[in-house]
């Protein structure tokens, strides 16, 4: 929910009010770059999950959503990440892993 640029009238009342000046263009912050993946990391991050395979908790996790317990392994991931966010992002992680391993085989 960004705001909208509406030009100013020049005047000290009304909902246009103030004084007109030119929009300043700024380069763009570092700190917007924040939580942006990059190609490094998520081959790096590829190649571990690739060596070391999954934590017991991410194959008991797997397990419950193959049998169709998805409330238990939500509760699971939120007990074991520490939050309902993380969880259900670990959950829909493991999920789309599952649907690509049954594509692939």
């Amino acid at each position: 929910m960004g705001k909208v640029a509406v030009p100013k009238s020049g005047l000290a009342a009304g909902i246009n009010k103030g004084h007109v000046v030119a929009v300043k263009q700024l380069r763009e912050k570092p700190s917007n770059r924040k939580g942006v993946l990059s190609k490094r990391t998520k081959f790096v991050r590829d190649l571990i999950r690739e060596v070391s395979g999954f934590s017991p908790y991410e194959k008991r996790l797997m397990e419950l959503i193959r049998v169709s317990k998805d409330k238990r392994a939500k509760r699971l991931a939120k007990r074991k990440l520490g939050s309902f966010g993380r969880g259900k992002r670990k959950i829909d992680e493991l999920t789309t892993i599952i649907q690509e391993s049954r594509r692939a085989g």
